[in-house]
């Protein structure tokens, strides 16, 4: 038991470390192309690269249960909650900066326990402690001089609500079914729904997809194919709240790819509203729990 939730814990650590640099390959993707069809094709791309090794898994392993409706409800609604969550933050990103968006898109870290009440989870001080604090730490990082907030922040702070509820649904579902098979699912899902909202909304032109080929190469084989893959593999032996802390550190890794790869620089300010996100973050989860009163 402790060797699968250590091997949990390694895998989200690797999920985080990729998510936070595919924030790079997702705002120079949208440098040719549109976000939905940016989504569409990476998320189909990693659907297509999972299908031969579900088939391959399968035929040298006949324990595997075969897809269900149960299994399929699963995928789908994970695929829906995706798919909204992508779109928000790849739109989001065109009027925003990789390191905000990884900071704010980081506050489902909040959200998870948060829409845990409505499941019957409880509350305890040390989640309110952290919400306030990453509320204030976003505040300095999003709102500039002016006290202006840039549209962009705005989508990827709903994108963040969408988020903590997949990885409420995944860690529900992965439980219950094979988690290649859901993560398969969610891709097709999500890839689905991205390319229609492409078709309907967005010029799509060859050449624009060819000169957009290394940054959908990279999201879709990385950020979706190994990245989400992980999620789902990993959140099977991990409590949701448990899995939101690791996953929240893909702001840090986020933050970090933006000055490296973009130049993207914070003033002071910043600096000090992501370190009091992050602190929210941690605060939320490791506040000492009241221990169960003994007879």
């Amino acid at each position: 038991m402790r060797s699968q939730a250590l091997r949990a814990d390694l895998l989200m650590l690797i999920t985080a470390m990729i998510w936070g640099t595919v924030f790079v390959a997702q705002s120079l993707g949208m440098e040719s192309i549109g976000p939905f069809l940016y989504s569409g094709l990476r998320f189909g791309l990693a659907a297509v690269i999972l299908l031969p090794v579900l088939h391959l898994l399968q035929r040298n392993d006949t324990s595997v249960a075969p897809v269900n409706r149960q299994m399929l409800r699963g995928g789908i609604l994970m695929g829906l909650a995706l798919a909204l969550g992508i779109n928000l933050q790849q739109v989001g990103l065109m009027f925003t900066s990789v390191t905000n968006s990884g900071f704010i898109t980081g506050l489902y870290v909040i959200v998870v326990p948060l829409l845990g009440l409505f499941i019957g989870q409880k509350t305890g001080m040390g989640i309110w402690l952290g919400a306030c604090l990453a509320v204030v730490g976003m505040f300095l990082l999003s709102v500039g001089e002016g006290f202006h907030v840039a549209s962009g922040d705005w989508l990827q702070l709903a994108g963040a609500v969408v988020w903590g509820m997949h990885v409420l649904m995944v860690g529900v579902f992965a439980k219950r079914h094979d988690p290649l098979r859901l993560a398969l699912v969610q891709f097709i899902t999500c890839a689905v729904i991205s390319l229609l909202l492409a078709v309907i909304f967005e010029t799509i032109e060859w050449q624009s997809i060819v000169a957009a080929a290394p940054a959908i190469l990279y999201g879709g084989i990385f950020g979706v194919a190994v990245g989400f893959t992980l999620q789902v593999v990993a959140q099977k032996h991990a409590i949701a709240s448990h899995a939101a802390i690791i996953f929240s550190l893909e702001a840090v890794f986020a933050a970090i790819a933006g000055a490296w790869l973009l130049g993207e620089a914070l003033h002071m300010r910043g600096y000090i509203g992501c370190a009091l996100m992050f602190a929210g973050m941690l605060l939320a989860q490791l506040w000492p729990k009241k221990l169960p009163a003994t007879a």
